[in-house]
């Protein structure tokens, strides 16, 4: 009975402590800059029959907090700011983020998933807001480090398909966002890009159009499927020997199958999908976090 009644006492504490993590980072706490996704309709987040959670109509950016207590021997620790996949029009924010925020956790690294606007559409200028969005965010926890425990000279950037190009962008051009050139630095000290989309320039040869790739530019890990009908493997094997020719750091797996889309989810007959978090950890141990 005693037991018991320490449980019950217990309990609307553990209730507390469950609610207030993870936190969330308001981006743009002063407002939106343009382009803005309308607040009507509200955000929304579905899970379908596939067992993929969607959500669309994100219109006040954000980050997720995934936190880990002090380490140990005092050092602050590495930070992962992870941008989900979805096209554009939703976040597939599970699988390709909080997933992969408790893999990062579990290996010591304070995770973020990036909660950027939505749906901002396929066409032109349709990268404007989340890449803007992914570099407000770098800034903003490298502004927060000591708070958040975490070392501002180790803070990863990481996307998923459409996440992979806001990773891919952002990390290799100048910042976008309001108030910029007085905030910390938005270039990350490495960028993952998983079976990331639209590398290439789709109107002509080369990469996206006003990417720079130089000396500066973040270590990169890029992982993908030969397969990907999504994201076709020739744009991360032309971004892979751009790196190398400005001797930037870098390494590529693709892997015969497996599509696009797994996440940290193997699928069958496809073992790269289960493969590549292994690769990453190795990768990441290479760069000090």
């Amino acid at each position: 009975m005693r037991r018991l009644a320490l449980a019950i006492a217990l309990f609307p504490a553990a209730l507390v402590a469950a609610a207030a993590d993870p936190t969330e980072i308001v981006l743009w706490p002063e407002g939106v800059p343009e382009p803005r996704v309308p607040v009507d309709p509200a955000e929304k987040v579905e899970k379908g029959k596939d067992g993929i959670q969607r959500r669309t109509n994100v219109s006040n950016p954000r980050l997720v907090v995934h936190a880990l207590p002090p380490a140990s021997d005092g050092r602050a620790r590495p930070a992962v700011i992870i941008a989900p996949g979805g096209g554009y029009s939703i976040l597939a924010d599970e699988h390709e983020g909080t997933e992969i925020a408790r893999w990062c956790n579990e290996r010591g690294i304070v995770a973020f998933t990036l909660l950027y606007r939505v749906p901002t559409g396929r066409g032109p200028g349709s990268d404007v807001g989340p890449v803007m969005d992914a570099q407000r965010a770098v800034s903003e926890v490298r502004r927060q480090a000591q708070t958040l425990g975490v070392d501002p000279t180790r803070i990863g950037l990481m996307g998923f398909s459409a996440g992979g190009h806001t990773a891919f962008v952002a990390s290799t051009t100048r910042p976008s966002f309001p108030g910029a050139d007085t905030a910390p630095s938005s270039r990350p000290d490495c960028t993952i890009l998983i079976y990331p989309w639209r590398l290439l320039n789709e109107d002509g040869p080369g990469l996206w159009p006003g990417v720079t790739i130089d000396k500066d530019t973040a270590p990169t890990f890029i992982a993908q499927t030969a397969d990907d009908t999504a994201s076709p493997a020739r744009g991360a094997l032309a971004l892979f020997g751009t790196l190398m020719e400005a001797k930037v750091p870098a390494e590529l797996h693709v892997y015969e199958k497996g599509g696009h889309g797994y996440g940290m989810r193997p699928r069958d007959g496809a073992p790269g999908t289960g493969d590549w978090p292994a690769r990453l950890a190795d990768w990441l141990k290479t760069r000090g976090f």
